[in-house]
């Protein structure tokens, strides 16, 4: 079960404290592991032992002694253990008879009062400072509202508070403020100054400072004669120091205040308050002297406020002004004014006076001067207007309109009409700065409201793109948003990625540019990602390629003889790669007679001067790939002997036993070699001629063809031609002919031919030069779709003189650079269809041809295309209301879109029985709802809309009947969601918002009750409009439990509706926990339920034991059902206690039920011998234990089919419908859970309706049930009008 509280690694946190200079201060933390490793913080920076700090561990309890306290030491400090981190803070007090002294210097440095004399009567212990008359206790009040605000306050006000009401100190991780800016206060026309201070070192860049007044008002803009902002930065320290000054304090510039701090991912924020106060004294009765609080533990601030000693002493106080009811002050004062008058009247412990003004019942009075007040909350949506109306009793009478307690002055957002007795106030363009309180003022009356301000969703403008990378290289997805500072997630595969320690994942953001980057992409990073916004999502799909070596020619056995040079020649697809040269297993090294080189995709061995220990196995390793490849240089040794007489000449071609005649392949670009071997005595003369044709291919009648290039040298001659590509020389025994980077027009036949005096010999050459083919002609686009085209090309012209194998293509969007391959096996066809591609976006297409030698150069770019469709038609057409002259309709956007957009609806009618569609406006609208005006009354109409785009109009949505154009009259009906019928369940805390929808003619009158009585204003807001109410709890408590009933009446006629809330909360311990039985190596434990189950069941218990040596908790059941087990395995020796906790569907109970006496397991020498038992044969065949029950539902609506087998071993289920076989269709999913079968019916029709059995079979029989289903039509509107 997945809980809702974090996990803490700590089992007691360490509590603020509050000691005296001088004395010996002792943090306390225990943690869940005895080895768990603890760092203790002071200001966000580590304490290392000393003599001023002591750190201590024993066990799983860590201590922090600080010796000798002093003013200096009072901050904040930290715990970490892990991934938890616990704050707390230490204050520091003067001793008795140095407190008043302190506290009166300190009230100058904050602010510069007028001159003022203090009271006669002031009591000694309340101190006041002696220019300024005001009391110096007053700003213990302020710690009692910072409660609120999320940071501990500075005088210690929640010293001893439960964990539950601790500050939320969440936002505060960072620690960035080295100095927080503290509470202060000030008199009417005085001076203040709030200092934050950020150190610097660990930032890269100056770190963005924001000061806010309530909830939203940004301050910068509001520097000016009252409001000065200041800032430097110390380059010694490096600290920033940031200044906020309030001149000449006005009484309505009290209230909270905020300071945030941000630098790149880190931020940090803290609240505080103002207090202004009025310059002058009261005399009189102290009503401060008069409160006394219930606690007596000794806390300033602990227990309750009693308020017996005011009334008593009211009676006998002499006063020479007249009493001051404060509760009566109180009872008729708005929230909003509740802190002034504490701060007024000296009230401290508001949490006090809240619970007591919550039990007092405040009587309404009937208002003189408004006939109709605001509503209690309204609503509206960012960018849009709103307009709060009132009905005043005297229609000239003026009225006042305030936004959080400041009057709102006529400008071109705000409009003030009066109409009669109505007086209205127009917002224009709402921001979220307008989301504030606001009051109506007419003489000493006030009507007070609430406005929301609905952020409209965050759009994605610019969707992620399809990317392909290759191993290791770096990838990013970048989109973009419709706002800045948006919140967005990322995703893979449906997993949400986050910042790791490995910083496999980075997230950058750049105003509405989001970035995902990934170093260093492995294959395992292929999927889909996605980054989703509260308004849309996009998803990309990344492809990661292994970098596989492809061979283009491989090095081969070579023969050479003595004093010849030895070439080992190889190319590999990638010229990055390098590579190893091995002779029979040991690594060859460069020297005079061996050279190897690296030029491009081409890798060579050469070694000049052949010996015989040169003969062996040359292997060629590419680095980073597991393969080689090998060759074997022969080394021949010709022996000549001395004939005295005449050889004739002969050419050895016949190698392999064949004709003369070969024909070579060479790749162009490569080296063309001929090494002929030829004998002859005396040493012949050699000849080489080059035809331009293959001889072959000649007809012989044409005869002996002329040679284009001629060589004739003899024994022992060089010939090289003037370009360099061509040397021919001629050795002993041999003749050779090379071509270095062999050409196209190199191919033909050649002819060598050796004459000496005793004969000659010829032998013919072809020599075929093999290349890439050339690029295909630019691509033709066929055909686009939504997101795929059609493209064809036409082969190359010339193919390389290897046949073609296939094509390879690519796309780009026009404006990118980056072109993405579509597929990777060469694609045979010239016909292709590219598929997902983003619509409305402009693409281009290439081709490459491969054949065996390699891949073309790309073919030219095809003209740009763009894959969009029309979009669907509008769905849901429907009547929204009518009139005798009108119609209202209204639609919703088609499902399917396109990124093409909408350009806007065309809404056309004809009367009924023609077919002349009349537009109903000129031009597109935007909406999807519109009025159509000066119909014809009585007359037949029908309707259609289409949308269009730049694809042009969509199908249109028409309505199924035409439409009478007449006034009709609709009695009130209230339309429960879904959702709501069942009891709505909500955890203390959460908000409440129920919109629910009515139907009425005309408007009817709205009633909301709780339990048959007025619902709270204070706690509930209600909303109505014309066709929804909405009801709101901005946080809900366990009183907000009950039936909320909806009443709509018009004149006599109602209707009405109920929902059932239900709010929910952690239970509390179990009781009564004991240990029952102790025997062998097992205690028997029971329990009782706990007295609050947390307004919901108890679901489970969770027990857990614990040796008393270490005192380690164990957990021995969770989710446990009854309330009392047996813990077994148990060690014999041994001391246990146990504990419980409570679980329900919200969560644990926050405290455990502990055991008042232990358990412990003796020592015996007793041997258990087992009784042996014969194996029981569990089988059973299957059987229902609960058939299916026959349904009507309606369609459309999912429906479930639900049954309970049993069986051993465990049954196979098969489902049928009408006796056929349902396994397989996508229509229906079956679910097997603990022997409970469910069969789901995805938005069933009328055809769905039959007989469905399900039958279960096993090794020991089988079983079947069947019920019927009858799925029913829906009823429409329509039909309930008819």
């Amino acid at each position: 079960m997945v809980m809702d509280k974090a996990v803490s690694a700590f089992i007691k946190k360490p509590k603020c404290q509050t000691a005296e200079v001088g004395a010996t201060v002792v943090f306390k933390a225990e943690t869940e592991k005895a080895d768990a490793r603890v760092r203790w913080q002071r200001d966000a920076k580590d304490i290392t032992a000393s003599d001023k700090y002591v750190i201590s561990a024993e066990g799983n309890k860590h201590l922090l002694t600080i010796n000798n306290a002093a003013p200096e030491d009072a901050a904040g400090y930290a715990i970490i253990a892990g991934a938890s981190k616990v704050k707390f803070e230490l204050k520091i007090t003067e001793a008795e008879g140095k407190a008043p002294a302190k506290a009166a210097a300190k009230a100058p440095a904050k602010e510069n009062p007028p001159d003022a004399v203090p009271p006669a009567d002031t009591p000694a212990e309340a101190p006041a400072d002696a220019s300024s008359g005001a009391p110096a206790e007053a700003p213990a009040a302020p710690a009692q509202t910072s409660e609120t605000n999320g940071h501990a306050p500075d005088n210690g006000a929640h010293v001893g508070l439960p964990e539950s009401h601790q500050p939320d100190t969440r936002q505060d991780l960072t620690g960035l403020f080295t100095e927080k800016p503290q509470s202060g206060e000030v008199n009417v026309g005085g001076n203040i100054t709030f200092v934050a201070k950020v150190c610097g070192e660990s930032l890269l860049k100056k770190p963005t400072i924001r000061w806010f007044k309530g909830k939203w008002m940004d301050l910068a803009s509001k520097s000016g004669k009252h409001l000065q902002l200041k800032e430097h930065y110390d380059r010694n320290t490096k600290i920033y120091t940031f200044e906020m000054h309030i001149i000449a304090a006005k009484a309505n510039f009290a209230g909270g205040y905020r300071c945030e701090v941000s630098s790149r991912d880190k931020f940090d924020s803290c609240n505080f308050e103002l207090t202004v106060r009025e310059a002058q004294t009261v005399e009189g009765l102290d009503i401060r002297t008069a409160f006394r609080r219930t606690s007596t533990d000794g806390g300033e601030d602990s227990g309750e406020l009693d308020f017996s000693a005011l009334l008593k002493k009211s009676t006998v106080q002499v006063s020479n002004e007249p009493d001051v009811d404060v509760w009566e002050i109180l009872r008729n004062a708005p929230p909003s004014e509740y802190e002034k008058i504490a701060f007024q009247y000296g009230i401290t412990d508001l949490r006090g006076m809240l619970k007591r003004l919550k039990k007092m019942k405040k009587e309404e009075k009937k208002s003189a001067a408004f006939l109709k007040k605001l509503d209690p909350a309204y609503q509206v949506e960012k960018g849009h207007k709103i307009k709060l109306q009132i009905e005043v009793a005297n229609p000239d009478a003026e009225v006042k309109w305030l936004k959080n307690g400041q009057e709102i002055q006529p400008t071109g957002r705000y409009i003030f009409e009066s109409i009669g007795n109505k007086r209205f106030l127009t917002i224009n363009n709402c921001s979220l700065a307008d989301d504030a309180a606001y009051t109506c003022v007419v003489g000493d009356e006030k009507s007070f409201t609430e406005l929301f301000v609905k952020e409209p969703p965050v759009l994605i403008v610019r969707n992620l793109e399809d990317q392909m990378v290759m191993k290791g290289e770096r990838v990013e997805f970048e989109c973009e948003v419709s706002e800045e500072g948006a919140q967005v997630k990322w995703e893979k595969d449906g997993v949400e990625l986050t910042r790791d320690e490995s910083f496999k994942y980075r997230f950058k953001k750049d105003g509405c540019k989001h970035v995902l980057i990934i170093n260093e992409a492995t294959k395992e990073d292929s999927g889909h990602y996605r980054v989703k916004t509260n308004g849309g999502q996009s998803l990309a799909e990344l492809l990661v390629q292994e970098k596989e070596l492809e061979v283009y020619q491989s090095i081969a056995d070579l023969t050479v003889k003595a004093k010849d040079q030895a070439v080992f020649k190889c190319e590999v697809s990638d010229e990055n790669v390098k590579g190893v040269w091995y002779k029979n297993g040991v690594e060859v090294k460069a020297d005079a007679r061996t050279h190897i080189t690296h030029i491009g995709r081409i890798h060579k061995l050469t070694i000049d001067d052949v010996q015989p220990e040169d003969e062996g196995d040359y292997t060629f390793v590419p680095e980073g790939y597991a393969f080689n490849l090998s060759a074997k240089l022969n080394f021949l040794e010709v022996k000549i002997d001395y004939v005295p007489r005449q050889d004739p000449p002969k050419i050895h071609l016949d190698c392999m036993g064949k004709t003369a005649e070969s024909t070579i392949l060479v790749v162009a670009g490569n080296k063309l070699r001929l090494d002929v071997p030829i004998t002859g005595d005396p040493a012949p003369t050699v000849v080489w001629t080059k035809a331009e044709k293959d001889k072959s291919k000649k007809a012989p009648e044409e005869g002996k063809q002329e040679p284009a290039f001629i060589w004739t040298l003899k024994d022992g001659e060089v010939v090289t031609d003037s370009g360099g590509r061509v040397h021919v020389e001629s050795t002993k025994g041999h003749c050779i002919f090379t071509i270095e980077g062999a050409e196209r027009q190199d191919e033909g036949v050649y002819s060598v031919i050796v004459r000496n005096p005793a004969g000659e010999d010829t032998a013919d050459i072809n020599v075929k030069v093999v290349d890439v083919p050339d690029p295909p002609q630019a691509p033709r686009i066929l055909s686009v779709g939504e997101d795929s085209c059609v493209v064809q090309w036409d082969p190359p012209l010339f193919d390389g003189g290897q046949p073609v194998l296939g094509y390879v293509l690519e796309r780009k969007k026009k404006k990118s650079y980056r072109w993405m391959r579509l597929n990777f096996d060469p694609y045979k066809e010239t016909t292709y269809e590219a598929k997902r591609m983003i619509e409305g976006m402009a693409y281009e297409m290439r081709v490459y041809a491969v054949n065996a030698i390699g891949m073309s150069r790309p073919s030219g770019a095809s003209e740009p295309f763009v894959p969009v469709a029309p979009s669907s038609e509008p769905i849901g057409l429907c009547v929204d209301d009518i009139s005798d002259t009108t119609i209202s309709l209204k639609w919703r956007t088609p499902e399917k879109v396109g990124s093409a957009g909408i350009d806007g609806y065309g809404v056309e009618y004809c009367k009924e029985g023609t077919d002349e569609w009349i537009p109903a406006f000129e031009g597109l609208t935007e909406r999807t709802s519109v009025i159509i005006r000066d119909l014809p009354t009585g007359e037949r109409m029908q309707f259609r809309v289409r949308a269009f785009n730049v694809a042009g109009p969509s199908p249109p949505a028409t309505l199924p009947q035409a439409i009478t154009i007449r006034e009709i009259m609709q009695r009130p009906k209230i339309w429960i969601p879904r959702n709501l019928r069942q009891t709505l369940i909500k955890k203390v805390g959460e908000t409440v918002n129920l919109v629910i929808p009515f139907q009425g003619k005309p408007r009817p009158k709205l009633t909301w009750t709780k339990n048959g009585e007025p619902l709270d204003p204070k706690q509930v807001s209600v909303r109505n409009s014309d066709t929804d109410s909405i009801l709101f709890i901005r946080k809900t408590e366990r009183k907000d439990s009950g039936v909320y009933e909806l009443q709509v009446q018009i004149e006599n006629v109602e209707d009405k509706a109920s929902v059932t809330i239900q709010i929910v909360d952690l239970p509390g311990a179990p009781q009564n926990l004991k240990v029952a039985d102790v025997w062998g190596f097992n205690v028997a434990l029971e329990w009782k339920p706990p007295k609050d189950n947390g307004n919901c069941d108890i679901i489970g218990y969770t027990i857990q034991k614990a040796d008393k040596k270490t005192m380690e908790w164990y957990t021995v059941y969770e989710q446990y059902r009854r309330t009392n087990c047996v813990v077994s395995d148990l060690i014999m020796g041994n001391e246990y206690i146990f504990r419980v906790f409570a679980m329900n569907m919200v969560g644990l109970s926050p405290e455990p039920c502990l055991s008042k006496d232990s358990a412990y397991i003796l020592k015996t020498g007793i041997v258990y011998k087992p009784p042996s038992y014969k194996d029981h044969d569990f089988s059973e065949a299957p059987k229902f234990t609960r058939p299916l029950v026959n349904r009507s539902v309606i369609s459309g609506y999912n429906a479930t089919l639900s049954c309970s087998v049993r069986g051993i071993p465990k049954p196979k289920i098969t489902w049928y419908k009408n006796k056929m076989d349902i396994s397989n269709e996508a229509k229906y999913r079956m679910f097997s859970e603990q022997g409970v079968l469910t069969l789901e019916i995805r938005k069933p029709c009328p055809f769905d309706g039959g007989v469905y059995t399900c039958k279960a079979v096993n090794a020991s029989g089988e079983d079947t049930v069947e019920c019927k289903l009858e799925v029913r039509p829906q009823i429409t509107k329509e039909d309930l009008k008819k």
